[in-house]
């Protein structure tokens, strides 16, 4: 195991002072390229796939592509955070399939298969060797788990450049492609709140933990820190729960939490139908965890006042954390009261942030 591994498991939340204004936090995570939207990208190659693309003008968090005359339906993702994989690659490895499941869940699909583009340095550095052997001995543990075969893929080594003479390799990439089928259309699920009104929960545990997230990595500049807390037994029983509440109609969006944690996943939501929220922080967890904290196994959800107490039912039999947020309103972003700023402004930052760095 490389020297870095070790430092990275000394790293404690305790040796991070919380920031005053966690607005500030906030805006840089909307801006940043990891994380604000890639349509300038997008946007110059066709979306439409002939007339198939069934997520063209919806928001999901998996491509859905429609099978022609029948009720079934194509899900696809590819995902894979590189940070996660850096800082442990054989939880790393874990979280890159089952956040690929997780999307497809959200999107209303039953994951059916992998394939891969794995990208690492040299395997005869010893160092890259051990990334390798952990990221897919990691994959191998999610895939059963998650009963997802693997059908293909690439092994892509010699990512590396040479600077003054030393090899760097580029973080530890081991990307998933994930196909699912939705059995009926009906039950796509979108990642969009839908009214004002609406109430907002979470499901999944909240932990105190800031680890490889952006907000630590990029914010506060720290560049090890163990893999984001990560239950493979939990994470795969939330997918159930998400399943069965979609099946009985009870949630109008679902939308997982990953990359800028919450609160991202609060203004991903809002975004679409120019909504806002009000949300309630927990006591119990740091605040900034409880917002930008990475750790998986999360799930946003937007519920009708109408189907509130089937919903609560369903999911307290179950083994599910769940937590109640607040409510979907009309455009302000409120936390614990305080504005976070209006949805037109934040929207605007995260849909123009990188082509205004490319152009």
């Amino acid at each position: 195991k490389p020297g870095y591994y070790a430092k990275s498991k000394e790293f404690s939340i305790d040796q991070v002072e919380e920031p005053k204004d966690l607005c500030v936090v906030a805006g840089h995570l909307i801006g940043h390229p990891n994380i604000a939207s890639k349509n300038w990208v997008m946007k110059q190659y066709d979306s439409m796939v002939g007339t198939a693309n069934m997520t063209t003008n919806f928001y999901a968090d998996a491509a859905v592509t429609n099978i022609k005359d029948t009720e079934r339906a194509l899900v696809m993702t590819t995902d894979c955070n590189s940070r996660y994989v850096h800082a442990d690659p054989l939880v790393g490895g874990q979280i890159a399939v089952a956040e690929a499941a997780r999307n497809i869940t959200c999107a209303g699909g039953e994951p059916l298969a992998i394939t891969n583009c794995l990208n690492f340095g040299n395997p005869y550095n010893p160092e890259v060797y051990w990334q390798f052997a952990g990221a897919v001995t990691g994959m191998g543990k999610a895939c059963t788990k998650f009963k997802t075969p693997v059908t293909g893929g690439n092994v892509s080594f010699y990512n590396q450049t040479s600077i003054d003479g030393k090899e760097d390799p580029v973080f530890p990439s081991p990307v998933i492609g994930m196909l699912g089928i939705l059995d009926d259309k009906k039950y796509l699920l979108t990642l969009n709140f839908k009214n004002e009104g609406d109430k907002v929960y979470l499901l999944g545990e909240v932990m105190n933990d800031i680890s490889s997230s952006e907000y630590a990595y990029s914010f506060h500049g720290i560049k090890y820190s163990g893999a984001p807390y990560f239950d493979l037994d939990k994470e795969y029983e939330l997918h159930q729960s998400i399943k069965a509440l979609n099946k009985a109609k009870l949630i109008s969006s679902a939308h997982d939490v990953s990359d800028g944690g919450l609160f991202i996943t609060l203004l991903e939501s809002a975004m679409p139908n120019d909504l806002g929220f009000d949300i309630t922080t927990s006591s119990l967890i740091r605040k900034d965890a409880f917002l930008f904290g990475e750790g998986q196994g999360r799930i946003v959800v937007s519920v009708a006042p109408e189907n509130e107490l089937a919903f609560q039912k369903l999911i307290q039999e179950s083994n599910i954390s769940l937590n109640l947020l607040g409510e979907v309103i009309k455009e302000d972003l409120l936390i614990d009261g305080v504005s976070f700023g209006s949805i037109s402004k934040a929207k605007d930052k995260y849909n123009n942030a990188l082509g205004n760095m490319l152009e």
